[in-house]
């Protein structure tokens, strides 16, 4: 059940609206009643209404939201406008933002915002379901934390009074004493402690699910107490109920293939390869697949129970510092220039902290700039393409190498079941 604060809130009806299938209606009026309200293209609609059961929201396009990735909101028009083209490349979905940019002038008016690649995969996360926290999101409950704080920073500064049985204001019919004049003028003049909200936050809310994070991290290796657990307190501190409520994301770990047109894995085949281990050329397939996929693979040495969803691009140009310890592999046909927009553009250093993998034809020797890689670059071989997938069973043998490669990589690198056990790089 939605909380009155979900039910006002234009983000959270577009995640319920996801979530139960239920296509939003795009109108020109803030109280749609009838067919001719209702619009299909996004440069002619001023408001968008969701539809629950008997529960009808109607929302400016042009209202601002929680997502706030560069501390500017996000307008509801460019958040929607995202999610209809959460499947759409990179380079095609920068065109439909110039297109319709080009289109409200003249219809309703406004812009929509270009959203950068890691904003807009956290932004398709949260309204999927896929996760249920984002650091670009401003939590629902921010005002309340907001008003407590300053509630709190009163009390330590002396600006609100003492309580009523203090300040001797009490009347005389209701039974208690008055005060003593005197102790009142000692009350008035101590200062007034503040709990720990105030002391921790201030009069602004702070953000300190970071911390939750870290703290999470060491909580989780701590081991069991030989003792028995004592009973659980009734009344639990606010940042125990806050650590218990409130559950840190898993970690999407990372796969890079070679942009090069020569390598026999990109963007249009990877995936039923590591999937299903059925190779097919690349040039033998869709071209226009997407700049990022996504693959779920098991991995019993990080968690035999749940699998793992791995990320796969070709590029690094929007990379995030903090994306590089989420790195596992490393596909590469060996050409330098690969590697010059990476974190470490030496392919020594590079592959001495990450797996490098190197996928070529059978019965061909990998090519000299491969082998003068070194051992940090595992090669494999896969047979060649005779025109069917009939009687291709060594590729699932090579995608189980590949795996045991990248699996071996992580687990010495410290994954666990959550992300990467400590903030180091990937190492072999």
């Amino acid at each position: 059940m939605a909380t009155q604060a979900e039910l006002e809130d234009p983000l959270s009806n577009l995640r319920r609206a996801i979530a139960s299938s239920t296509s939003p209606i795009l109108t020109t009026s803030p109280d749609p009643t009838s067919a001719a309200d209702t619009v299909t293209d996004l440069a002619l609609a001023t408001h968008i209404s969701f539809n629950f059961d008997s529960q009808h929201k109607t929302f400016d396009l042009a209202t601002p939201t929680r997502f706030a990735p560069t501390d500017q909101p996000v307008t509801l028009r460019s958040i929607y406008f995202a999610w209809l083209n959460k499947d759409a490349s990179l380079p095609d979905y920068i065109s439909a933002v110039q297109r319709l940019n080009e289109d409200l002038p003249s219809g309703a008016g406004g812009s929509v915002q270009n959203l950068a690649f890691a904003q807009k995969v956290e932004l398709i996360a949260w309204l999927s379901g896929e996760a249920e926290t984002s650091e670009f999101i401003t939590p629902l409950d921010g005002a309340a934390t907001a008003a407590q704080a300053e509630s709190s920073a009163a009390i330590a500064s002396g600006a609100k009074g003492v309580p009523a049985a203090q300040n001797g204001a009490a009347a005389s019919g209701n039974g208690l004493r008055q005060a003593d004049p005197r102790l009142m003028e000692i009350y008035q003049g101590e200062r007034k402690m503040g709990d720990h909200n105030s002391i921790l936050r201030g009069t602004k809310p702070t953000d300190f699910s970071q911390y939750r994070k870290t703290a999470n991290t060491f909580l989780r290796s701590r081991p069991s107490p030989a003792a028995p657990i004592p009973a659980a307190h009734p009344h639990p501190s606010p940042l125990v109920s806050s650590l218990q409520k409130k559950h840190t994301r898993r970690l999407e770990p990372i796969i890079l293939l070679s942009p090069s047109a020569s390598s026999l894995l990109r963007m249009s085949n990877v995936k039923p390869f590591l999937s299903d281990g059925s190779f097919i050329p690349p040039n033998a397939t869709d071209t226009t697949s997407s700049n990022l996929l996504h693959l779920n693979r098991v991995l019993p040495s990080i968690d035999a129970t749940r699998p793992l969803r791995f990320i796969l691009v070709d590029s690094t140009t929007n990379f995030k510092p903090t994306y590089w310890p989420r790195v596992v592999a490393i596909f590469t046909t060996g050409q330098t220039w690969q590697f010059k927009s990476y974190k470490y553009p030496n392919p020594a250093e590079l592959f001495s902290h990450y797996p490098g993998i190197y996928v070529g034809w059978q019965g061909e020797e990998p090519p000299e700039n491969v082998r003068a890689l070194g051992r940090g670059v595992l090669s494999v071989k896969v047979d060649k393409w005779a025109g069917s997938s009939a009687g291709r069973w060594r590729d699932r043998e090579v995608v189980e190498t590949i795996w045991g490669q990248i699996e071996e990589g992580m687990r010495r690198g410290g994954w666990g079941r959550d992300g990467p056990g400590m903030a180091g790089q990937v190492g072999r």
